[in-house]
């Protein structure tokens, strides 16, 4: 007799498990069981059919061959039942049973099975805000969401939008609405940043100041107390005021459908999540899960991770489904990379932030530098800001980050760092990691390399500095007498500033400064200013040679300052 394996959940996870095992055992009777009778679908991709970049909702759920993944898709191309509109209400490991519940007729039944796979996703997590059930108001949860908001987008129903929460999924449909649907749209996030616990704050400033120079509007560091209207929401009530709205998105993460697992007694997260094993198999045998509902471990610290990604799903489905068919492979653990699409710019990273490390107990350090995406001399080239978190013991390279108009150059660089994050690399392993060179494509010095030549400058103490964040601050406290602005560039470049500051503001060209560093003060701070911090780096070089005892080099130079958004 054939074995029966049956999946729980067909969105990510559970299509690719299903197909998977069912290539690997032609003889075995695979169903999958989802409770929507929409399934196996880009759920990453409803931003983009949102904002009309993906013309069709069907778009969403097609093959690269134009297939849309249907019951007879599954059954007829696949060899794979599928069991719609029906919710998996029970599983009973001892009689290897799950008890199902048609959603739309209320009929009952069970299905027995030799080995189960549990990929349930996750829920947008609800605020339970006063206002929270009116009409318009939504979580982008499933295709029934994008669908209703795409309609009331085309009939222009909407001119307002207010988006809670500034995570990935809150970044993209805030740009959904604002590009190419010109909706007056405000983000609200209860962090003093976007993509808090995943960007570092100097990144997240210059995302940020990106988003609203395209119009985009924040209010940071603010809670949601209720959202109010007659029937249907128009007002966003915050700690600090209230917001207009016609329409109301919730992005406030998700929590991991564990409800299943947990009732029949399989190991999970105090905090949510089912856990795993390498293999992706639960603490009963016969069960695997993964995607949005499971727990994996942190490839930087071996911290239980809760990442929910497409991505992920896919991968460990694969996993899953070579396990089920007598394989041993595994999914050992994930750096949690990322990436991010926000208007003309991206921003992505792997690993830790240097927040996050240093909460996780390493003594880190990061550096920022900001250089084109390829040679200099090519002319179709973009300027790519990265910032490296570091270890300063083990030299250990702890995450990378960056933010980029070159979205391809910088998530290609990402990767590079990402593919062997697990392997526990060093600064010398980045600043020795081998790219494809040619002048169109990269630097013959890439990037990669010169940050991870920065990190061990920094590590060395030969290039002491900071972000434009503590320039900032320094700039902020000018008339203190504390600090001197030393601009390095040529006069041509400095003399906007001289003239806008002229008590505050001073200039000596880098190769002028070994004849003229007795004009420089040496009971203050000096805060060096290059384009982009290079030749503010040649400079503090020299001033350390010359006796100056407190020199600060500006990482990223003016380039990063700008894109902060310093006032200067």
């Amino acid at each position: 007799m054939s074995e029966h394996v049956v999946v729980i959940g067909a969105v990510a996870l559970g299509p690719k498990a299903a197909c998977r095992y069912k290539r690997l055992n032609q003889d075995a009777k695979v169903t999958l069981i989802d409770r929507d009778e929409i399934f196996s679908y880009g759920g990453c991709g409803i931003p983009y059919y949102v904002s009309g970049d993906v013309s069709e909702a069907n778009q969403l759920r097609s093959t690269a061959f134009h297939m849309v993944r249907d019951e007879p898709f599954f059954q007829d191309i696949k060899g794979v039942s599928v069991v719609s509109s029906t919710e998996v209400t029970k599983i009973d490991r001892k009689s290897k049973q799950v008890h199902t519940r048609n959603v739309k007729t209320g009929e009952e039944g069970v299905v027995d099975y030799d080995q189960l796979v549990i990929g349930t996703g996750a829920t947008p997590r609800k605020l339970n805000l006063p206002g929270e059930d009116l009409d318009n108001v939504f979580y982008v949860g499933n295709m029934h969401d994008a669908e209703k908001i795409k309609e009331g987008i085309t009939k222009g129903q909407y001119g307002k939008a207010v988006v809670i929460g500034a995570g990935f999924i809150g970044l993209e449909m805030a740009e959904a609405f604002a590009d190419m649907w010109g909706i007056e749209t405000t983000v609200v996030e209860i962090f003093d940043q976007i993509l808090p616990r995943m960007c570092s704050p100097v990144l997240a400033r210059m995302g940020q100041k990106h988003m609203e120079e395209e119009g985009v509007a924040f209010q940071l560091g603010q809670t949601v107390s209720r959202i109010e209207g007659d029937g249907k929401a128009e007002r966003v009530v915050t700690s600090e005021g209230t917001i207009e709205a016609d329409i109301v998105i919730v992005s406030a993460g998700v929590i991991p459908n564990d409800k299943l697992a947990r009732d029949c007694g399989l190991e999970c997260s105090e905090r949510g999540g089912i856990l795993v094993d390498e293999t992706m198999r639960t603490s009963d045998p016969l069960i695997f899960a993964g995607g949005d509902c499971v727990i994996i471990k942190n490839a930087i610290d071996g911290s239980p991770l809760f990442l929910p990604m497409g991505s992920m799903a896919n991968r460990q489905g694969r996993v899953i489904g070579g396990n089920l068919a007598g394989r041993k492979e595994t999914f050992p653990a994930a750096a949690g990379s990322w990436c991010v699409k926000i208007f003309e710019n991206a921003m992505s990273g792997t690993g830790m932030s240097l927040g996050s490390a240093k909460q996780a107990g390493f003594d880190a350090i990061s550096v920022i530098l900001i250089m084109a995406d390829r040679a200099h001399f090519y002319p179709e080239k973009d300027m790519m800001t990265l910032e490296m978190v570091v270890d300063k013991a083990t030299r250990r390279v702890l995450g990378i980050q960056g933010i980029s108009k070159g979205g391809d150059a910088l998530v290609g660089r990402i990767n590079a760092v990402a593919a062997i994050m697990k392997y526990e690399p060093t600064i010398e392993d980045v600043s020795n990691i081998e790219v494809a060179y040619s002048p169109p494509y990269a630097s013959a010095m890439d990037v990669l390399n010169a940050i991870a030549n920065m990190a061990d400058n920094a590590i060395h103490g030969l290039n002491h500095g900071h972000g434009p964040d503590i320039f900032a601050q320094y700039w902020d406290e000018r008339e203190s007498g504390k600090y001197c602005f030393l601009d390095v560039r040529e006069k041509a470049d400095a003399e906007p500033f001289l003239e806008k500051y002229p008590e505050y503001w001073h200039n000596i060209p880098q190769g002028e400064i070994p004849k003229r560093y007795e004009e420089l003060p040496k009971d203050k701070k000096l805060v060096l200013v290059c384009n982009t911090g290079g030749r503010s780096y040649e400079a503090q070089i020299m001033l350390d040679a010359l006796g100056f005892d407190e020199v600060l080099n500006t990482q990223g130079g003016m380039a990063v300052i700008k894109a902060y958004g310093v006032d200067i």
